[in-house]
């Protein structure tokens, strides 16, 4: 749509934007395209697995595999939500995106990141109970508890997303309708507004802060308790096992929480594009993809679960 006669873009900002993505050439271009289809089909191939397995094998029908199931669904959701289409604009000449396809893809990756972010921190409750108060584990973690801190996460994860999704898509946008990114995002939004983001920083950074210190307190708390439980035990076996399982949820937290840390929760990440376009590949797409493999390669109960799938398929 052309711009009003005073030279204000305003109005053709509202209709459409375009995702500049990465620099570079048409070689540049299919390179990135083919390293980002490969991660891509890693990601949802790995996650589809996960969940395949943990619903198939009834071994594995306990709170960890039904909160660990939920988490390979929310890293096939949002690096879905980005990739079919930062994947088409890498190999088109056009890379527009409306303003109701930027503000729905914005929604529904900050729910479903942010609900990521709450059931990290459910997983490593869950496993503090499972640990340390192993006789009120099958009361605590019933079914209607699970169920119940599952919906709780993505009910955090929806508040937070009605109010970035408010908060940034109120701003009037004037300066130009190119994003420095190959996503709708808050920092390379805000960079494109006319009016004082003040507030909208202030809003992002606290209350992505607060999340990000709030659910990792839970689980540094958490494994804090773990830690000394397993330390007093007497079996040296038993110890390595929940070494093991634990230190695959601490690897995941670690990579998710440190990432998103370095994005949103402090005040450089709005200056910052070219470093955030990377930071956002590796939380987006590497993170997604490395999930499955940090829980199935670590766990002795999913390698056996994918062996007696595997026999099964072949004895058919």
């Amino acid at each position: 749509m052309s711009p009003h006669r005073n030279g204000n873009l305003s109005v053709m900002l509202l209709q459409e934007f375009v995702l500049e993505g990465f620099e570079g050439g048409p070689q540049t271009q299919a390179l990135l395209f083919a390293l980002f289809l490969a991660l891509y089909l890693v990601d949802v191939l790995g996650n589809l697995t996960m969940i395949m397995v943990i619903t198939l094998d009834a071994r594995l029908h306990s709170p960890m595999y039904f909160f660990l199931k939920n988490l390979s669904y929310l890293d096939l959701c949002y690096s879905s939500v980005i990739y079919p289409k930062a994947l088409a604009d890498l190999l088109s000449s056009s890379k527009v995106i409306t303003l109701g396809g930027c503000a729905t893809q914005f929604f529904f990756f900050s729910l479903l990141i942010t609900t990521e972010g709450f059931l990290l921190a459910v997983m490593a409750y869950d496993r503090f109970v499972a640990i340390c108060s192993p006789l009120c584990y099958p009361i605590s973690m019933r079914p209607s508890v699970c169920t119940r801190l599952v919906l709780g996460s993505y009910c955090g994860g929806c508040l937070n997303s009605v109010l970035q999704t408010s908060f940034t898509f109120s701003l009037p946008f004037c300066s130009s309708n190119h994003i420095d990114h190959f996503l709708c995002d808050v920092p390379p939004l805000l960079k494109l507004a006319c009016a004082d983001t003040t507030i909208n920083e202030l809003v992002m950074f606290g209350i992505c802060g607060l999340i990000i210190v709030g659910t990792t307190l839970v689980v540094l708390i958490s494994y804090s308790y773990i830690t000394g439980t397993i330390l007093r035990m007497c079996s040296g076996g038993g110890r390595h096992k929940l070494f093991s399982t634990c230190g695959s949820h601490m690897t995941a937290v670690s990579l998710f929480y440190g990432t998103l840390f370095v994005m949103y929760a402090q005040p450089g990440a709005v200056q910052s594009m070219e470093q955030g376009k990377v930071v956002s590949v590796f939380y987006t797409l590497v993170i997604p993809m490395l999930n499955p493999l940090i829980y199935s390669l670590r766990n002795k109960d999913v390698k056996d679960a994918l062996r007696r799938l595997g026999q099964k398929h072949r004895a058919m």
